[in-house]
């Protein structure tokens, strides 16, 4: 007895649903579901291996069809088999896990977003990788095109997975081809940077490229002081960055480590990638968007997302209160770019996760707006009720920070008389609300 035409269309209906449903619709015994599923193939998915398991329709991505494996990169850079990933119809998709239990999204798993070329780095994606026949800009992509993308170029992506065959054999090849970059070079790899587009998918609007070097895995951002005004405020603001993850250490925060260094007419900062370990180690990770976007939903800030992963479980309360620190500290520091992408956890075994080191903290109130620069208003906001505990030490250190980049002769002398105002701005506030005695 072969399959009715309808089988594909009423499992998609009912979809997901036990064998035993399907059997009492179409009146038939357990042997012939059982042969029906065998001669659809690929196009179910079987979700579950018990005799729970439920079934849903598959659907084909073009060049990838209904599924690619996964692939993981451990600490030591032993790669493993993860499972794979089913394209569910008419959307979503199916985490098979090699071990353990598989998991039902309604969209991309997390990790899927979190390796997504994004920001300035994103930009030349379609130029770098013409034949993917790829929308040009990353933000008009589809599901489906994310895929393509990450299962066919997503050699080395954040986090510690890869998607697809062909990836998997980029990675292969690209791990025996890591040489080191000496920074003599970082000037020219940054005009070619400008010109081509090259990069990996780092998010960020910051112009930015991704090397090996000094026996590290580095983020290189860079500003050009012959471009004008604005290219020597990104110059202030890359020495304010590392200055800004200094004074989070120093407050007992870890932050990500950094260097910078003036090299003819740029300046450069290195920014030590958390996501590797070693030569070809590498390390699950996900930001803040990405979970709220899976767990929670929100869209919030970063401590409406922490307080909500608290009540889920999800985040130790220590971890919360650093977040609740942090985004005190940065809005006191003038950081308005305090996005969800800007701060990261990693992922535990149990599901839960752990906050990972601070990045991309800097007084962002002085950012240009393209070429040119926008006279913005930094106003320090006073302590509220989510913030009450943490807000005087963190206006403390905010206090600090701004004397700090006031004495430094690496900033120009016009970016220093600003964070005079800003550090009168603070004291003045820090005088006027009632916790102020305990600064």
């Amino acid at each position: 007895m072969t399959a009715p035409s309808e089988f594909l269309d009423v499992l998609q209906r009912l979809q997901p649903v036990r064998a035993e449903a399907l059997q009492e619709h179409f009146g038939v015994s357990q042997q012939t579901l059982s042969r029906w599923l065998k001669a659809a193939g690929a196009g179910v998915c079987r979700m579950g291996r018990t005799r729970g398991a439920l079934y849903a329709r598959t659907r084909e991505v073009p060049g990838l069809g209904t599924q690619v494996p996964i692939h993981r990169v451990d600490e030591t850079g032993q790669v493993h088999r993860e499972g794979a990933l089913h394209f569910l119809s008419p959307g979503g998709t199916w985490m098979e896990k090699a071990q353990g239990l598989g998991q039902r999204f309604e969209g991309l798993p997390p990790f899927a977003e979190e390796m997504s070329p994004q920001g300035y780095m994103g930009r030349g994606f379609h130029e770098r990788h013409p034949g993917l026949a790829l929308p040009p800009r990353t933000t008009d992509w589809n599901d489906d095109q994310l895929l393509v993308a990450l299962a066919r170029r997503g050699e080395d992506c954040t986090g510690d997975l890869i998607l697809g065959e062909e990836s998997l054999s980029r990675y292969l090849g690209l791990a025996t081809q890591i040489r080191e970059v000496q920074r003599e070079s970082y000037p020219e790899r940054a005009r070619t940077f400008l010109a081509e587009g090259m990069a990996s998918s780092a998010g960020g609007e910051q112009p930015k490229l991704a090397v090996y070097a000094g026996g590290r895995h580095v983020l290189v951002k860079f500003a050009d002081a012959s471009t004008g005004s604005a290219g020597q405020r990104w110059r202030d603001l890359l020495a304010c960055e590392h200055l800004a993850l200094e004074s989070v250490r120093a407050a007992g925060f870890d932050a990500a480590r950094t260097e910078w260094f003036d090299l003819r007419d740029h300046r450069f900062l290195e920014v030590d990638r958390f996501d590797r370990i070693g030569l070809w180690g590498r390390r699950a990770l996900l930001s803040l968007r990405a979970i709220d976007n899976e767990y929670i939903g929100s869209g919030g800030h970063w401590t409406e997302v922490a307080l909500r992963l608290l009540a889920e479980r999800r985040l130790a309360q220590e971890d919360v209160r650093r977040i609740r620190w942090l985004d005190t500290f940065g809005q006191l520091i003038g950081n308005t770019d305090r996005h969800l992408g800007n701060v990261s956890c990693f992922m535990e075994p149990s599901g839960r996760f752990r906050l990972a080191p601070l990045y991309d903290m800097l007084p962002m109130v002085f950012a240009p707006d393209g070429a040119h620069l926008v006279e913005r208003t930094f106003r320090p906001a006073p302590p509220t009720a989510h913030n009450l505990d943490v807000w005087a030490d963190a206006a403390r250190h905010a206090l600090a920070y701004w004397g700090t980049l006031i004495a430094s002769s690496d900033l120009s002398e016009d970016f220093r008389q600003r964070c005079v105002t800003c550090r009168e701005q603070l004291a003045d506030l820090i005088a006027r609300v009632p916790v102020h005695g305990t600064v």
